[in-house]
C-alpha cells in the first residue's frame, strides 16, 4: 500500500514540474523580440531588420511578424536620409519657329513674311509714312487655306504712300515665294502705330501744336519737345461719319487721314481730337 501511495505521489509531483516548464515557455515566447533593447526609432529599426533577416530564413509565420518591426526600421533609416531635392517649375515651352495648321502666326513667320513681302521688284520705288524708300507696314495675318492644301500661307497689307494705293500680298511660307500680290486705292485699314506716331509728329511741328505744347506745360511745368512725352492712340478719319468736311480734308478716303486722342504719361488729357492730319499730303488741320 505504501509502495502504490509513493508512485501516486510521485506522478503528481513530475506533473506540476511540466506544467511549471510549460508556462515558462510561454511566458518566454510571448515576450517582444525587442524587450530589453534601444527604445529609439533607429534602434527597433535595426532588431526589426534582424528578426525579418531570421523571419526569412524560418518560417512564414514569424516572418510576418518581423516584417512589422522591420517597417518600424525602415522609418528609423528613412528619418535619418537627406530630405529629397525642392520642387521646380517647367519653363513654358518656347515658341516653334513655325506653327502648324490654323495656328496663329509665330514671331519668325510675321518677320519672314514681312521681309518676303517687300522682296519683289519694285518696292524700293514705294513710300513709306515718312517718305522713306519701301512701303508701309500696316499689318499680317494667317491667309486662308487653299482647299486640301495644308500649306501655310501670310497676307501681308502694306501701303504706298507714293501712289496712295493699299497693297496685298499673299506669301508662301514654306517656298518662300509671293505668290499673289494686288493694289487698290481708296481702301483704308486701321492705322498701324508707326502711322499715329508720325502724326503726332507733324501735330508738333504745326504752328496748330502750340496749344498742345502749352496744355502740356501747364499740366508738367515742362517743355513738350518729343511724342515720347506723351501717350497716344488714334484711327483713321473717316469722312463718311463726319456733318462738315473741311475742304482740306475733301480728299481723306483716297489720302489716310487720322485723328489722335493724347494724354500726359500718367497724367492729364490733351484734347487734339479737332486736330487731324492728312499723312499722305503731310498737313495738320483743324475741325469743329
Amino acid at each position: 500500500m505504501y509502495e502504490i501511495a509513493r508512485r501516486h505521489l510521485g506522478k503528481v509531483v513530475a506533473g506540476a514540474a511540466m506544467a511549471v516548464t510549460g508556462t515558462a515557455v510561454a511566458v518566454a515566447i510571448s515576450l517582444p523580440g525587442s524587450a530589453g533593447a534601444d527604445d529609439t526609432p533607429g534602434g527597433r529599426g535595426t532588431l526589426g531588420a534582424g528578426a525579418a533577416g531570421t523571419a526569412a530564413g524560418t518560417s512564414g509565420a514569424v516572418g510576418s511578424s518581423s516584417g512589422l518591426r522591420g517597417g518600424e526600421g525602415g522609418e528609423g533609416v528613412r528619418s535619418e536620409g537627406t530630405a529629397p531635392p525642392p520642387a521646380t517649375v517647367a519653363p513654358a515651352a518656347a515658341e516653334g519657329r513655325k506653327g502648324v495648321g490654323s495656328d496663329p502666326l509665330t514671331d519668325d513667320e510675321l518677320s519672314r513674311a514681312e521681309t518676303l513681302a517687300l522682296t519683289p521688284p519694285g518696292a524700293a520705288a514705294q513710300q513709306n509714312v515718312e517718305g522713306g524708300r519701301g512701303p508701309q507696314h500696316l499689318g499680317t495675318d494667317l491667309a486662308d487655306p487653299l482647299p486640301g492644301d495644308g500649306t501655310r500661307r501670310a497676307e501681308v497689307r502694306l501701303y504706298d504712300y507714293g501712289r496712295d494705293e493699299l497693297i496685298t500680298r499673299t506669301v508662301n511660307l514654306d517656298t518662300g515665294k509671293v505668290e499673289k500680290s494686288a493694289s487698290q486705292r481708296g481702301v483704308q485699314p486701321s492705322a498701324h502705330p508707326e502711322e499715329l506716331r508720325e502724326a503726332l509728329e507733324l501735330i508738333l511741328a504745326s504752328p496748330l501744336g502750340k496749344g498742345v505744347k502749352e496744355d502740356y506745360e501747364d499740366a508738367t511745368g515742362k517743355a513738350l519737345t518729343s511724342t515720347t512725352q506723351l501717350w497716344f492712340n488714334g484711327d483713321l478719319y473717316r469722312t463718311y461719319r463726319e456733318a462738315n468736311v473741311p475742304e482740306q480734308l475733301s480728299r481723306c478716303g483716297e489720302h489716310r487721314c487720322v485723328r489722335l486722342v493724347t494724354k500726359v504719361l500718367n497724367g492729364a488729357w490733351i484734347d487734339t481730337r479737332n486736330l487731324i492730319v492728312d499723312l499722305s499730303a503731310r498737313t495738320v488741320t483743324r475741325v469743329g
